[in-house]
């Protein structure tokens, strides 16, 4: 069986001819470092943080309306709120008491580009 395997490894490498500078782009770009994409997405998978970017893209709001909004305790909310700011998806000012939380511009573009593809689908 493993004669069969390497026969076929060989003739699809052989059908399938890609230049050598182009096979060493493929490698260079398979051994690049990707864990702050990774942690991007990971940021991105959890639905509570994407119904706060959703509300943030309406308009900058203080922490106390997102608890109200997202049902989430105050501690849990600034959890995410924490991850989307070290995401650099989300920052903070103060006004008087209050914490406001708006989108970045990194933030607000990735958001757009997001909804735009699943609107084209």
């Amino acid at each position: 069986m493993e004669e069969i395997s390497e026969k076929k490894i060989i003739e699809v490498k052989d059908a399938y001819c890609l230049p050598e500078d182009v096979l060493e782009s493929v490698n260079t770009a398979m051994k690049e470092d990707v864990e702050e994409i990774v942690s991007l997405f990971k940021v991105l998978a959890d639905p509570t943080r994407l119904r706060i970017l959703k509300a943030l893209e309406v308009q900058s709001l203080c922490v106390c309306v997102l608890v109200e909004c997202t049902d989430q305790k105050h501690s849990a909310l600034s959890y995410h709120l924490k991850l989307l700011k070290e995401a650099s998806l989300v920052d903070s000012r103060r006004e008087r008491s209050f914490q406001i939380y708006y989108l970045t511009e990194f933030g607000s573009l990735l958001l757009r580009h997001i909804e735009n593809h699943f609107e084209k689908t």
